[in-house]
C-alpha cells in the first residue's frame, strides 16, 4: 500500500537523480523481497539532522538488519533523545561571525551546521550514566563494544526521566529493542570516546581496553558477514561517504584475498547516496564500478548513486520503502 509521500515520489520523480532514488528504493524492496538483508552505513551528522523519525521505524520493521556509523552518530541519538528541547536552531549560521560563534561557545552551545547540540544538558547528561557503565566493565574486566556500553544504558531505563522526543524516533533505542549488529569504527573520533580517553588519562578507568577497538569490530563483522550473507544476501545502503562506508564494505575483499576463505558472497546491492564529486580521487565519491575492481561488487550488483543532500534523500528512500 502506497501513502502520499510514496505517491508523490512516483508522480515527481521521473528523471536525473530523482529518477535514481526511485529505482535504488524499488531495488532495496525487491533485494528484500528475495530474502536478502540490508546493512546501512551513516556517515556526516545524519543523526543530528534526526534521521531517528524514519530510521528508527525502518529498524522496527526489519528493513535494515545492521548498521555501520561513525562515533558521532551512535551518540548524537541519544543526545537528541534527551536534551531535544534545549537544542538551538541558528537558521541565518552563514552570517555568523567568529565573535558569533565565542558566543555560542561561551553559551556552552556546539554548532553543526544550522544546529547547536547543549553541552551540559546533551553532552555531560549521557555521559555520567555511560562513564558509570564503563567504569563497571572496567572493575570487572569484560570489555565491550562502544553501542553496547549505549544499549546497556537504554535498557538500564535511567534516560527515560530525560527523555524529550516520543522514543519511537529514536533509531538508537530501536537498535537496542532489536539487539541489532552495530559496528563503530574510529569511535574514539567522537565526543564520548574524548570522554573515555580522559579518563583513561585520570586513571579512573584502569584499561584502555575496556571499551573494545576497530580492529574488533572488523573481526565481528567478519563472523557477522559470513554467518549472514550466505543465507541472506547482504546490500549496501551507504549514507554518505568516509569511514562508516570504508570500513565495512572491505570486509568482503579481506574475507577472500587475506583470509583466502573460498566463495566469499560479494554485496548483493550497492546505493550511496553523496554529494562527493567523483574526479578528485575521492573514495567518497567512487562511482560503483571502481568497487567491482576491489572485490566487493560484481558486474551486475544492482548499482545506485544518488548525487544529492543525504538529509533530503535519506528520509524519502525510506518513506518509499516503508510506503508511507
Amino acid at each position: 500500500m502506497s501513502g502520499p509521500v510514496s505517491a508523490f515520489i512516483r508522480h515527481h520523480y521521473r528523471h536525473f537523480n530523482a529518477a535514481t532514488l526511485v529505482a535504488a528504493a524499488d531495488a532495496y524492496c525487491d533485494h528484500l523481497k528475495g530474502g536478502g538483508k540490508m546493512f546501512v552505513t551513516l556517515a556526516g551528522a545524519m543523526s543530528t539532522a534526526e534521521l531517528g523519525l524514519s530510521l528508527a521505524e525502518m529498524i522496527r520493521q526489519d528493513k535494515v538488519h545492521g548498521i555501520c556509523c561513525t562515533g558521532a552518530n551512535l551518540e548524537e541519538d541519544l543526545f537528541n533523545l534527551v536534551a531535544h528541547d534545549h537544542y538551538e536552531r541558528i537558521p541565518n549560521y552563514r552570517d555568523l561571525t567568529p565573535a558569533d560563534e565565542k558566543a555560542l561557545l561561551e553559551r556552552k552551545l556546539n554548532r553543526v551546521t544550522d544546529t547547536c547540540i547543549p553541552e551540559e544538558e546533551a553532552m555531560r547528561r549521557i555521559e555520567k550514566y555511560v562513564i558509570a557503565e564503563w567504569r563497571k566493565a572496567d572493575a570487572a574486566g569484560e570489555p565491550a563494544f562502544p553501542h553496547e556500553f549505549l544499549y546497556r544504558t537504554i535498557r538500564s531505563g535511567v534516560l527515560r526521566q530525560h527523555y524529550q522526543i516520543d522514543p519511537k524516533n529514536s533509531w538508537m533505542v530501536a537498535a537496542a529493542e532489536k539487539n541489532l549488529p552495530i559496528f563503530v569504527p574510529g569511535w574514539e573520533d567522537s565526543t564520548l570516546g574524548n570522554m573515555f580517553a580522559a579518563e583513561c588519562i585520570l586513571g579512573e578507568i584502569k584499561h584502555v581496553h575496556t571499551v573494545r577497538s576497530g580492529v574488533e569490530y572488523m573481526i565481528e563483522l567478519a563472523r557477522w558477514y559470513m554467518a549472514t550473507a550466505p543465507e541472506h544476501p547482504l546490500g549496501f545502503f551507504q549514507i554518505g561517504g568516509g569511514i562508516a562506508g570504508d570500513f565495512p564494505i572491505c570486509v568482503v575483499p579481506m574475507l577472500e584475498q587475506d583470509l583466502k576463505h573460498k566463495n566469499v558472497p560479494l554485496w548483493a546491492y550497492f546505493c550511496q547516496i553523496s554529494d562527493s564529486t567523483t574526479s578528485y580521487g575521492s573514495y567518497s565519491g567512487a562511482v560503483p564500478n571502481e568497487k567491482i575492481t576491489w572485490g566487493k561488487l560484481d558486474e551486475d550488483t544492482p548499482s545506485f548513486v544518488i548525487e544529492s543532500d543525504a538529509t533530503i534523500v535519506a528520509p524519502l528512500v525510506f518513506a518509499s520503502i516503508l510506503g508511507w
